[in-house]
């Protein structure tokens, strides 16, 4: 298969990497070696992409070293992107791991050592914490294990309903025949191991359904909660424009119905309690400033320091137990995701090797299970007590410090499995390798129609309802179509007449202050000059890249351009006033950290985007080994730039 003609620039390139140095001068660390050029195993096999094991592959895998980049299509439809980008798997699935990847990963600095499970982009102990991110992670748990364990739920319900009797009455013969000899445990590890080793008996033993169109009380087929069957994995059903923007716009919702009771609780919200005195009012959870103080004030209470000093202690507690939350939630997230990568292993990753690592580990718990009896394992749990009880944890932490981490899973059994976070820069660098960076994800400015996908219905058989039923499921229920339509339209209400003027005025005061800015900014305020542009009132799709990203630096606007035609790789800066000399370039290699950065401070970003409805514009910081900070601000495309300046070089990363 021969890649498919784009358009190309002169050029060559390799990649630097920089000396390695101890953690410690007075304690060095004894490090295995390692080849500098292919420093993880995510570096290696996007090294080797040319020899990946599949059948077909894809445009990003073919050696373009002759040109400056191969454009595959940054600033195509989606129809004219080479299909596939990467062989062994889908345009599509491949878009929805660098989508997620974009809201997930924010800071990532170089470290010097190789990681312990031999891939980069681990998450750091010390990771810093804020809202954002615990949301991001919050959605993740949605998207990643709440799905999950309803999609097993309802697997389990179906099992119980009988509509599928010849699968329900097989799982029950087996297991009454192990539980009348007595093996019922081995039987256990044995199918797990079935399952684990063959992909095929997973769909042959748990036939895959719709989570939407499984009733959670009889097993049954029902009308999903969206009104029509639009997609797949998801709790609603609802439609999308391309594949898993429907589940994130969930985890999107699940957070915010969250937040909102949160807020709800806060303000004290009763409606049964509160008196009916009409709309007038505008509603406290719209209001969520100072929302607390004044339900204090409205019960009598003085919500003031003096009469509450348990205030700012709480407040500071939470808060400095808000980051571990969030790392405890990420640790969760990321062992299922490599659980997950380890059973069905994407490309370029090894097929099989991490299945008979869990086969492997498993055979002694089926050998054991079978072997054990009642009286042994009393015996061995006593034993296990009483080997807790001594003081053999202070010998291990005292002889082998690092023991625990050890055997960590990820350092285990889970060793080289990738979270999608890995796999996706893995991904990435292999189109770095080969001059044929991946494009972008597709934007969806237009909402998806109201309609079952294309295969909707399809190889349900099994599900034990007439075709008919779910014909009639998964085409689209028009009253609950227009009934959700309705709620999300608000009627004339005094309170949103109340919250119109208020919008008015503080749309007044923002565009007073952004005019200052400008003042400000030729006055020489860096805050000033950081925040011109950042406000997009402009609907105009701007060009992606991939050589040319436009972006302000001081605030003069100007591009970034990424080159590989000089020996090593460089990100430079140059203004649009007909300066073709950069203002600064720094090698891919000398970058030590990379932040992105908002436009506008948290607040801010509220009431403009509130007020004014447009869309606020963010930035990187890049830090050099030089101890340069460049900031870069008003990047309309800052997630693709920053995905192309992590995945070109060698360097490892560290999420922070």
């Amino acid at each position: 298969m021969s890649a498919p003609d784009s358009n190309d620039t002169g050029g060559n390139s390799s990649v630097a990497r920089p000396p390695l140095v101890p953690a410690s001068d007075s304690e060095p660390e004894i490090v295995h070696s390692f080849d500098e050029s292919k420093p993880t195993e995510s570096h290696a096999l996007a090294e080797d992409s040319q020899t990946g094991e599949v059948d077909q592959k894809g445009s990003c895998q073919f050696n373009h070293n002759d040109t400056e980049v191969k454009n595959l299509g940054w600033n195509d439809d989606v129809d004219k992107i080479p299909q596939p980008l990467v062989g062994g798997i889908e345009n599509e699935n491949l878009w929805t791991l660098i989508r997620r990847f974009n809201k997930q990963i924010f800071v990532v600095k170089s470290i010097d050592q190789p990681p312990l499970a031999n891939l980069d982009l681990n998450i750091a102990d010390e990771e810093e914490f804020s809202p954002e991110k615990l949301r991001a992670q919050l959605e993740r748990l949605y998207m990643v294990v709440i799905l999950s364990l309803l999609g097993c739920w309802k697997h389990v319900v179906r099992l119980r309903s009988w509509k599928e009797h010849q699968r329900t009455s097989a799982f029950l013969a087996v297991y009454s025949i192990a539980w009348l000899l007595d093996l019922l445990m081995p039987v256990t590890f044995l199918f797990l191991t079935t399952l684990v080793l063959s992909p095929e008996s997973r769909e042959f033993c748990f036939p895959p359904a719709p989570i939407a169109l499984i009733d959670e009380a009889t097993g049954g087929v029902k009308k999903p909660p969206a009104g029509v069957l639009g997609s797949d994995d998801t709790f609603t059903g609802a439609p999308e424009k391309h594949r898993g923007e429907a589940v994130e716009q969930e985890a999107h919702s699940f957070v915010n119905s969250i937040s909102s009771l949160v807020v709800s609780t806060a303000a004290g919200k009763h409606p049964q309690g509160d008196p009916h005195e009409g709309d007038s009012a505008p509603d406290p959870t719209e209001l969520t400033m100072e929302v607390t103080h004044a339900k204090d004030a409205g019960e009598g209470e003085v919500p003031t320091h003096e009469h509450d000093r348990t205030k700012a202690p709480v407040s500071h507690a939470v808060w400095d137990r808000a980051r571990p939350l969030m790392h405890a939630v990420a640790d969760v997230v990321d062992t299922w995701e490599r659980f997950g990568n380890a059973l069905n292993p994407t490309v370029p990753f090894p097929k099989n090797r991490t299945r008979l690592r869990l086969a492997v580990c498993l055979v002694p718990l089926l050998l054991g299970s079978y072997l054990t009896t009642s009286y042994m394992l009393v015996k061995g749990i006593g034993f296990a007590v009483g080997l807790v009880s001594l003081p053999t944890l202070d010998y291990l932490n005292t002889n082998y410090p690092r023991w625990q981490e050890h055997l960590q899973l990820r350092h285990s059994i889970l060793r080289g499995v990738p979270t999608n976070a890995q796999l996706t820069i893995t991904l990435l660098r292999v189109g770095e390798k080969n001059h044929a960076p991946i494009p972008p994800p597709p934007r969806s400015d237009i909402p998806p129609p109201v309609k079952p996908h294309e295969t909707a219905g399809e190889n349900l058989d099994h599900l034990g309802a007439t075709d008919e039923e779910i014909e009639e499921a998964v085409q689209p229920d028009e009253e609950v179509v227009q009934e959700k339509h309705e709620s999300g339209v608000s009627k004339p209400k005094t309170a949103r007449r109340i919250l119109n003027l208020i919008k008015g005025t503080a749309k007044g005061g923002v565009e007073t202050a952004l005019a200052a800015d400008k003042a400000k900014a030729t006055a020489g305020a860096r805050q000033a000059r950081n925040r011109l542009g950042v406000v997009r009132k402009s609907k105009e799709i701007p060009a992606r890249g991939p050589v040319s990203f436009p972006a302000r630096f001081k605030g003069k606007k100007g591009h970034v351009y990424v080159t590989t035609k000089a020996t090593t790789p460089a990100v430079s800066w140059t203004s649009d006033l007909g300066d073709m000399n950069p203002a600064w370039t720094v090698a891919i290699g000398d970058i030590l950290e990379l932040r992105k950065v908002g436009g506008l401070g948290w607040k801010s970003k509220l009431i403009v985007g509130w007020a004014l409805g447009s869309e606020v514009v963010d930035g990187i910081i890049v830090k050099t080994r030089g101890g340069d900070e460049l900031h870069l601000t008003a990047i309309s495309t800052r997630d693709d730039l920053f995905n192309r300046l992590i995945s070109m070089g060698g360097q490892m990363w560290e999420v922070w």
